[in-house]
């Protein structure tokens, strides 16, 4: 079982194939993951217990949920390269997700990725502080241009 072998910080990554709807992952198994200190779960099966996993605050990406259970007799490969929401995640692949989706990093990409997202953040903390202080859409984004070769023109 991949949470025996997973090691404090992993993110277990579990494709289940035709099993997409089935409730493979609960209150239990968080606990155990919890209990070993895993950072989460991505799966494309559906997760149960739902209130329970809020509760434990461990983090659950999952296809669905689900009130299906599941027995635990079925092995797959472990440690090997799976694919999931279309995606190939290698193990030591960086796997970060919030509220509003995962993203898989390979790890050689790392680096690149990081400087590139805090680019980005910086950039959009200038746009926010400009906002903040009376600036325009417009403005920040220097669109009167672009809107005036469509045609629109806005007094400001």
């Amino acid at each position: 079982m991949a949470i025996a072998h997973a090691r404090p910080g992993d993110v277990i990554v579990v494709s289940a194939g035709q099993y997409a709807e089935a409730g493979s992952f609960g209150d239990v198994l968080a606990n155990a993951c919890v209990a070993k200190g895993l950072a989460g779960l991505v799966a494309d099966t559906g997760a149960r217990d739902t209130q329970e996993l809020r509760k434990l605050g461990f983090p659950v990406f999952s296809y669905s949920v689900s009130r299906k259970g599941t027995v635990k007799e079925t092995v797959g490969p472990m440690a090997e390269p799976v694919l999931i929401g279309g995606e190939i995640v290698r193990p030591g692949d960086v796997v970060r997700a919030d509220a509003d989706g995962v993203v898989v990093v390979r790890r050689e990409d790392l680096k690149d990725v990081i400087a590139k997202s805090r680019a980005r953040v910086d950039a959009e903390d200038a746009y926010i502080a400009a906002y903040r202080a009376g600036k325009s859409v417009i403005e920040v984004s220097r669109l009167a241009a672009v809107l005036e070769a469509k045609g629109l023109v806005i007094d400001e």
